[in-house]
């Protein structure tokens, strides 16, 4: 904790908020102070801006292969410092350290992926069907972008949006979620090391997030914001970014359904649950909330995922055998407790877990729950906490009408064991994502997003650097 930075970076140089103002980071497992960061306001944001708008002409004109080499040499940094990084990750928001050390890897990926993607950006040539022009496309920086990360994988969301920026040839304003600002400190440190120039990347931790943010947005010097949290905040955002048209890349909230049909291979069914439910201890957008489960085999999946979640060791995420760590905050512990108090009270059964422990820390035990109602207030709510909710069906069609009965349309689970039967479902899910007798469907390679009010845009793959470029078409006569 010591060498962590907790200032404001801006402009390359490190410094405190101008009114003075720090923020507490707490530890989640124990609720005591970690230390205290830089509180960024108005005029600290501003200073940001500043950087970033006057660093955007000259990295713009930067040989891609420059782009290039800084992130790999940021990703060569990253997992040299793995254990380091996987200890400050754990002691701001709570993941067991081997979690822990599996994101840093991850995170570290979308440097290395997107430092190849920086030379392969390209344009076009060719002859206008009426031949009297010729057309030349090419492809710039959209300008200086706004980041904002959450806090539930403060890494791994941080070099997913910086890296298609800096391979783009964009500046950025970085804000951190106010609960993990220590991450996204320790990334602009490494960056730096690894030769990113004076500007480009800034970060503004700060608890005050709309008046940091809604002047950025409103000023028209910002072109890009790039934005992963809930819906509701989304919803503000894109409504602050119309007056100046500003572009906007959103990764917002989940319900993601699970399917298990009668076919299905109930050993995988089972390992999918268990990734795509207790990843971060629940607390994703990619978590898994609705498992609809065929009537023939639901009492089984449900006996051996209990049996799988209730052998699951709780506590703080560096003491070694813990699977599970604590919540993000009481705040979040909260809300799992009371959803999983509606959903009893309306008829669910407690198969494991289902009570928060007492004593100091955010925890709350892996909890499956059956025989839960259409109308628990958990069926349509992203649960964010390690709660199955085991629901039965009968009808393919039914189950999918179900499935789909939702405004979010992030990811969806899929097991089946008949080919037919899987890409059938699969087309007919309302998801920008299936995982296919999987449990995890993330990887840097492949593009990342949903549909209806689970956002815009994707963010990793081959499609994510185009994001934050723009085209421009040329027109030259025929001579």
């Amino acid at each position: 904790m010591t060498d962590t930075p907790t200032q404001l970076f801006i402009g390359g140089t490190w410094v405190d908020a101008t009114d003075g103002a720090t923020m507490p980071v707490d530890d989640p497992a124990t609720g005591e102070i970690l230390c205290h960061v830089a509180d960024a306001g108005p005029k600290d944001a501003r200073l940001a801006e500043d950087a970033a708008v006057q660093a955007q002409e000259e990295w713009a004109r930067t040989a891609p292969r420059t782009r290039s080499e800084i992130l790999r040499r940021a990703y060569e940094i990253i997992l040299e410092r793995t254990d380091e990084l996987a200890h400050l990750m754990t002691a701001e928001m709570g993941k067991p350290l081997a979690e822990a050390r599996g994101e840093v890897v991850y995170a570290a990926e979308f440097f290395r992926w997107f430092s190849e993607e920086a030379v392969r950006v390209d344009g076009g040539f060719g002859t206008l069907p009426d031949g009297r022009n010729r057309m030349l496309l090419s492809r710039r920086p959209v300008g200086p972008c706004l980041l904002i990360t959450p806090w539930n994988f403060p890494l791994a969301m941080g070099t997913r949006k910086i890296g298609p920026a800096v391979a783009a040839g964009c500046t950025m304003v970085l804000k951190p979620a106010p609960q993990t600002p220590l991450s996204s400190l320790a990334l602009a440190a490494i960056l730096k090391e690894a030769g990113l120039p004076d500007g480009v990347l800034n970060v503004v931790t700060t608890s005050r997030a709309g008046e940091v943010c809604e002047p950025l947005l409103r000023g028209g010097r910002i072109r890009k914001l790039s934005f992963t949290g809930s819906t509701q905040v989304g919803r503000l955002l894109l409504a602050q970014c119309a007056d100046t048209v500003v572009r906007t890349s959103m990764e917002l909230g989940g319900n993601a359904p699970f399917l298990v049909f009668e076919d299905a291979d109930l050993d995988k069914a089972v390992d999918g649950a268990m990734v795509a439910k207790m990843r971060n201890m629940g607390e994703a957008c990619t978590a898994a909330n609705r498992f609809f489960v065929h009537s023939s085999v639901a009492e089984e999946f449900g006996r051996r995922l209990a049996e799988r979640m209730g052998a699951l060791v709780v506590g703080p995420g560096t003491r070694d055998g813990v699977d599970v760590g604590p919540l993000i905050d009481r705040a979040g512990r909260a809300k799992v407790v009371e959803l999983v108090s509606d959903a009893v009270k309306r008829g669910a059964r407690v198969l494991v877990g289902g009570r928060a422990p007492e004593g100091p820390g955010c925890f709350y035990p892996p909890t499956v729950l059956t025989d839960v109602s259409h109308e628990s207030r958990l069926m349509d709510t992203e649960i964010f906490g390690p709660v199955a909710a085991i629901l039965t069906f009968d009808d393919e069609g039914e189950v999918i009408r179900r499935a789909n009965d939702t405004p979010w349309g992030l990811v969806g689970y899929v097991f089946t064991e008949g080919l037919d039967r899987a890409l059938r479902v699969s087309e007919r899910l309302e998801v920008g994502m299936v995982g296919l007798n999987t449990g995890l469907v993330s990887n840097p390679a492949a593009p990342f997003g949903g549909v209806k009010q689970s956002g815009l845009g994707r963010e990793g793959g081959r499609v994510g650097i185009d994001e934050f470029l723009e085209y421009q078409y040329l027109a030259v006569p025929v001579r």
